[in-house]
């Protein structure tokens, strides 16, 4: 199975026409300064260099930050013609582009077809008109709604971005904003829960009083709904989470909000440990004093375990057990827990799908 490889260029502030309120492009990036045809192609270099080029992989080259669409023409054209050489001398597998909605139209896409651009990722955020209002993003939902129509019709790969916990955000509408999003039939998704980032107007808002962001549970608790039911819909959610760098950190350039490094890990260990809570308290003996094991896979072994071993001792916890033994086993999709005499084999996807619906039964009870 061949490994992605992604060559990140940052072009951050380049063509943005709005300053949304969580927004510091220079801070979320890392870069300050508008970036030369010369670094460009240092930075895809040094990243060929890098790769190991007896391993097969896909490699791609991915412009990430600000708002490439909107960019002025000629410097997108400069930067596309870099990624098309690299391309058409098979020495990278694709090219990847991230914009606006309202930076999308029929001239825009015939560009970039013809330099052999194939992902585009639309920060969409939410599909809820006061969040959108609220976060000043400056697009409407139906600029979602028409770009992605259009780009669908160009047949590029489609990916949206959303983000949990803006200004005026709850749970309800991000449920909402996700299940519009899967209405849309993207390829991929990327959850981010918002971080409040130095000299933004959220971090304004933030200090007095107007703006509550999420704690790391709350946004643990929200993605953890929302991974299950894109799951259920067989939508691939790629990334959940700003990337950790030397500046994205608490005390750094993240003044506040769910920053964890780890987040992903955590949203998923508490699927786990939700599927092996529910298995005990329906099992039927006693748990006191007893020891617990589980087995499963390898490849899932640190999420069953938990950040930390946080499932394990929350579970001893919970349920007064002297112990847990994690067992490595060939299992692929299911989990083996064994307590007394008592042995259960658990579906995970059989659990994800029935999860999924009790969600969306409680989200249409609730009318979302």
């Amino acid at each position: 199975m061949s490994k992605e490889k992604i060559i990140p260029v940052f072009v951050p502030n380049y063509g943005c026409p709005h300053m949304c309120v969580f927004c510091n492009q220079i801070k979320i990036t890392g870069t300050n300064t508008s970036i030369s045809r010369e670094e460009v192609i240092e930075t895809i270099d040094n990243y060929l260099g890098f790769f190991n080029s007896n391993e097969e992989s896909i490699i791609e080259i991915a412009f990430y930050g600000g708002s490439f669409t909107a960019i002025e023409l000629a410097k997108q054209i400069e930067l596309l013609e870099i990624a098309k050489f690299y391309k058409d001398n098979k020495r990278v597998n694709r090219i990847r582009i991230s914009t606006r909605p309202d930076a999308i139209d029929e001239n825009v896409l015939k560009i970039l077809r013809k330099y052999s651009v194939d992902i585009i990722e639309l920060g969409v955020q939410s599909l809820d008109k006061e969040v959108l209002n609220l976060s000043e993003r400056g697009h409407s939902v139906e600029d979602v709604n028409n770009a992605v129509k259009l780009i669908k019709h160009f047949n590029f790969v489609l990916g949206l971005q959303m983000m949990v916990g803006l200004p005026g955000d709850n749970y309800d509408k991000s449920l909402s904003t996700l299940l519009k999003i899967i209405d849309l039939k993207p390829n991929f998704i990327r959850i981010y829960p918002t971080l409040v980032i130095k000299n933004t107007k959220l971090e304004n808002m933030f200090i007095s009083g107007e703006y509550k962001p999420l704690t790391v549970d709350e946004a643990v608790e929200i993605c953890k709904d929302l991974l299950i039911v894109a799951t259920y819909h067989q939508i691939p959610v790629i990334r959940i989470g700003l990337q950790t760098t030397e500046c994205i950190q608490l005390g750094k350039d993240v003044v506040a909000g769910p920053f964890h490094a780890a987040i992903r890990q955590l949203i998923e260990s508490r699927i786990y440990y939700d599927i092996i809570y529910s298995e005990l308290s329906n099992i039927g003996i006693s748990t006191e004093n007893e020891i617990l094991e589980v087995n499963c896979n390898t490849n899932i072994m640190s999420n069953v375990v938990g950040h930390k071993s946080y499932n394990k001792i929350k579970l001893c916890n919970e349920f007064n057990l002297k112990n847990i033994k994690f067992n490595k086993d060939d299992l692929s999709d299911k989990l083996i827990i064994k307590i007394g005499n008592i042995e259960k084999y658990i579906d995970v996807m059989e659990y994800i799908n029935k999860k999924a619906i009790l969600i969306l039964d409680h989200a249409y009870i609730r009318g979302v």
